[in-house]
């Protein structure tokens, strides 16, 4: 997923990814580093540079053994390991079944739009800004697949069907940030801010300023902001298509793609943000939503999500 919202303002500075360490700014310590190919950023409201070496050290730990066990790209990570062992059951352990499940309920509720399978589409559509877009062919070869249904899953054992694979991306950064900002409250119970990449969650409000405040990016590259908001507790995700695309005779594909057709989603915003109260819960609402296409809006009102989109 992609996000949007970044820091700004007396409480945010963005997009700049600051050095790696850790700095002053204004009543706050951060540190910023990268991680599943994303600016990650915490924010300590504190005067303790112990507390906040500690606090961020235990978000980074957390950030990156999450990288490591669920990364599709590493061989030795669980998804990995899945992957490699199409037509042979594997058997997981108690925080990759609840990922597990998690996607699986994802499926249910969306009618299939939110596919962990879905990530073999990688291989045909390439969204470089260039005018290649995959023909019926490939489109239809690459979908035989694709199919959460097709997958044999009897936690804790998972069998995946030979030449298919899943993808957890949709879901590991907003878990990431969960998992992270609990980390850093098991060490101290100052006012934190965990924004992985746009997708972030706060511990509670400041205790100067009460809100943290949020931008949310337009989608031109103009650098322009569309809103600000306020957030006392709670996550936000964005998901959107603003970076990744094609375009040929002046039909732009974006990014995100339905799992049912192989091909891009019509009609949807260029970015939906939700509010939540954990940045998982939010990111999985806002991506539904841009599985909608046009009725997007829609959806999010039937949800009843606190939600900002962008046409």
């Amino acid at each position: 997923m992609e996000a949007a919202a970044h820091m700004t303002g007396g409480n945010f500075r963005a997009p700049v990814l600051l050095p790696a360490g850790l700095t002053r700014s204004g009543s706050d310590f951060l540190f910023a580093f990268r991680a599943m190919a994303a600016p990650c950023e915490i924010r300590l409201e504190t005067s303790d540079r112990t507390l906040a070496i500690a606090a961020s050290q235990a978000a980074e730990a957390e950030a990156r053994r999450i990288e490591a066990k669920f990364s599709r790209y590493r061989d030795d990570s669980i998804v990995g390991l899945i992957n490699a062992n199409g037509g042979e059951p594997v058997s997981v352990d108690a925080e990759t079944a609840h990922l597990l499940n998690f996607a699986a309920q994802c499926f249910d509720v969306s009618d299939g739009r939110f596919d962990i399978t879905s990530g073999v589409l990688r291989r045909i559509w390439k969204f470089d800004g260039s005018d290649r877009v995959p023909n019926r062919a490939q489109i239809n070869a690459t979908r035989r697949f694709i199919g959460w249904r097709k997958v044999k899953w009897e936690p804790p054992t998972i069998t995946l069907p030979v030449g298919m694979e899943i993808d957890l991306g949709g879901l590991g950064k907003e878990y990431a940030v969960d998992r992270a900002l609990a980390a850093i409250q098991e060490i101290t119970k100052e006012p934190a801010l965990v924004n992985f990449g746009g997708d972030l969650r706060v511990s509670g409000p400041r205790r100067r300023s009460k809100s943290w405040n949020v931008a949310i990016e337009s989608v031109d590259s103009n650098g322009q902001l569309a809103g600000l908001l306020e957030l006392n507790d709670g996550a936000l995700a964005t998901s959107g298509d603003s970076r990744r695309f094609l375009l040929k005779k002046g039909v732009r594909y974006g990014h995100i793609l339905d799992p049912r057709t192989g091909r891009p989603v019509v009609g949807a915003p260029r970015s939906v943000t939700v509010a939540a109260a954990t940045c998982i819960e939010a990111g999985m609402i806002a991506t539904m939503a841009m599985l909608r296409g046009k009725h997007a809006e829609r959806f999010l009102k039937s949800e009843g999500a606190r939600a900002w989109c962008i046409r």
